[in-house]
């Protein structure tokens, strides 16, 4: 079966430095799998050896076509519909992730999102959309998954420079939901680290993505302020996050890891 219900086209990474084999046996759950850097992950993850379970919230075709590029490769994985802003959704795909693989190696919380405007000009609507999707559905997921998991267990969130660095005016409420994010991640390294489980924190510039694109109408401006002069790659933030995922990375907790080619630097 390729996709559950309960109740977006990807850019997948170029298989260069994949390490086939590295995560073999772990079972993963990436939210907001379908697209961008969240389709890059999993496609990381899956070409390690991993069995990858990933959600969706609307973006069935795309899901879709995730899964059939990992099955086309060989890999494992399994499309999942849920919304990371639903807490009883969120509850309820950890259940079936447990059912249908018995344990869980590693988690990514990717799905969020944010509107970009002065804090005057939010609606009531989107002020929620951000906290519930980027705070309280992180906090839901990892609260949710933690329990499930033993040593070696890895719990990674995928954040924002914005957190600590605001080059414009229009993402004050945003930056607060990533840093929220950060806090979090140092006070779980700490509650589950005795219990061998790391927690850490990756935090991306600009990424040439469908919602971001290097070529778009904050091209420009936003390679200018890149020491590098480019915008980062699926592939870029893949990678790292498949390194911080892995054994060789037991000793990274409660970090917070900017990629980022110097944009907050």
């Amino acid at each position: 079966m390729r996709s559950v219900q309960l109740g977006t086209s990807p850019q997948g990474p170029s298989r260069g430095g994949t390490q086939p084999g590295r995560q073999a046996g772990r079972t993963a759950l990436v939210t907001g799998g379908a697209r961008g850097i969240g389709a890059g992950i999993v496609a990381r993850l899956a070409a390690e050896g991993a069995h990858v379970f990933f959600t969706y919230a609307s973006a069935a075709a795309d899901a879709d076509a995730v899964v059939a590029d990992i099955e086309s490769r060989g890999g494992r994985v399994t499309a999942i519909a849920a919304n990371s802003g639903d807490r009883e959704q969120v509850r309820q795909l950890v259940n079936t992730v447990l059912e249908r693989s018995g344990r869980l190696d590693i988690v990514v919380s990717n799905a969020g999102g944010g509107t970009m405007k002065h804090v005057t000009d939010l609606s009531d609507g989107e002020i929620d959309r951000m906290i519930d999707v980027n705070i309280r559905g992180t906090i839901d997921l990892l609260r949710y998954t933690a329990p499930m998991m033993g040593p070696g267990g890895r719990l990674i969130t995928i954040g924002s420079v914005s957190a600590h660095h605001l080059p414009d005016s229009a993402s004050s409420t945003y930056g607060m939901t990533k840093g929220a994010v950060a806090s979090l991640v140092r006070g779980l390294a700490r509650e589950l680290g005795p219990r061998g489980i790391t927690v850490n924190n990756v935090q991306p510039g600009p990424v040439d993505t469908d919602a971001n694109p290097a070529d778009g109408p904050a091209g420009e401006t936003l390679r200018s302020l890149i020491p590098i002069g480019r915008f980062g790659t699926v592939a870029e933030v893949a990678s790292f996050v498949a390194y911080v995922a892995s054994d060789e990375a037991s000793y990274l907790n409660g970090a917070s890891l900017d990629i980022d080619g110097g944009y907050s630097a």
